[in-house]
């Protein structure tokens, strides 16, 4: 059977507890592997010891490769970059939190070569996380299902194997307020699932907190459904319809009843309520407007500040050719 180079994209942020534990776990997992590989870590503008433990590991191992963000882009952009990077045959993403086992890589190359493009892993427990956690994000991927027209798998991550093939037609879509593995769904192609038990955390903290979570979720409904937009279409049709009924009840009790409201209780709670829906949705149409703004002012998806064992011709700015940014090492080949 013929060789085929297996890339690796981990994108990192202030991950120094656990990078050199997950360079390790990959490193055994891909050595145990028949075809050469490559370990691309995207240090997406750390501001602790991960990048030099990157650059440490760079001096030992040339298997491993490095991009070093001039700030932090956001984890959706790393994973971007590390594709733009990666030369492989097919190519895997994987968190550097060890929470996706590399141990399941494996089985995600052996459904590669029985033909499938993408082969997500799919989660069947999630151990070490609160009830809160997996509820909303169970419910979340529920509801974006409905919401889209896209068929984006449930209870899947970022974590997931895709063919070359797929890999440069990702290359293709330029928007910025990315979510990955939708637009993989979107993209097409022959898809599976490999189900896997997630692990805790193996150190560090969590880079979701609540807040991010739920912009991660707006910006993933944002991407691939106007449904919104049009929600804000219909409550604006049902409250307009609702005072209007409200207007006619207070006229006939004002021609045909001596009932009369006195006091301000009753219009200042309906006042507020209107007020309140009209916001919430010029806030939805804000966040759309957002959207077209970032991609209307053209700036690069990321910027590089240094690479290591990257050569030139591999050096991209944003999924476009671009000179190199400060210091770059020499490429070296790729290991078996």
């Amino acid at each position: 059977m013929k060789q085929q180079v297996i890339s690796v994209v981990v994108p990192v942020y202030n991950e120094e507890a656990v990078v050199f534990e997950s360079y390790k776990r990959l490193t055994g997992v891909l050595k145990a592997l028949p075809d050469p590989y490559e370990l691309i870590f995207v240090n997406d503008g750390s501001r602790d010891a991960t990048a030099d433990i990157l650059r440490r590991i760079c001096g030992t191992d040339p298997a491993v490769h490095l991009i070093d963000f001039a700030r932090n882009f956001g984890h959706q952009t790393a994973i971007t970059a590390g594709m733009n990077y990666a030369s492989g045959d097919a190519v895997v993403v994987i968190d550097a939190d060890l929470q996706d086992p590399p141990e399941v890589i494996p089985a995600m190359i052996d459904k590669w070569r029985e033909g499938y493009d993408v082969v997500y892993g799919q989660r069947a427990k999630r151990k070490g996380e609160t009830f809160f956690k997996r509820f909303t994000s169970a419910a979340f991927y529920r509801v974006l299902q409905k919401l889209t027209d896209v068929d984006i798998p449930v209870d899947t991550g970022d974590f997931r194997l895709i063919d070359r093939k797929v890999c440069d037609a990702l290359k293709q879509v330029k928007e910025r307020n990315r979510y990955v593995r939708g637009i993989i769904s979107w993209l097409g192609f022959k898809q599976t699932g490999v189900e896997f038990d997630r692990d805790k955390r193996f150190a560090g903290e969590t880079k979701y907190p609540l807040k991010k979570m739920l912009r991660f979720a707006f910006d993933a409904i944002a991407s691939f459904s106007y449904k919104p937009l049009k929600l804000a279409s219909y409550v604006g049709v049902t409250v307009s319809i609702t005072g209007f009924a409200y207007l006619l009840v207070v006229v006939y009790e004002k021609l045909f009843t001596t009932m009369t409201v006195t006091g301000w209780t009753s219009m200042m709670a309906v006042s507020l309520f209107f007020n309140g829906v009209v916001l919430m949705m010029l806030g939805i149409i804000g966040e759309y407007i957002g959207r077209i703004y970032d991609e209307a002012k053209g700036r690069p998806l990321y910027v590089v500040r240094e690479t290591l064992h990257v050569s030139g011709a591999e050096k991209l700015t944003g999924g476009e050719p671009a000179p190199a940014h400060g210091r770059e090492g020499r490429r070296h080949p790729l290991a078996a």
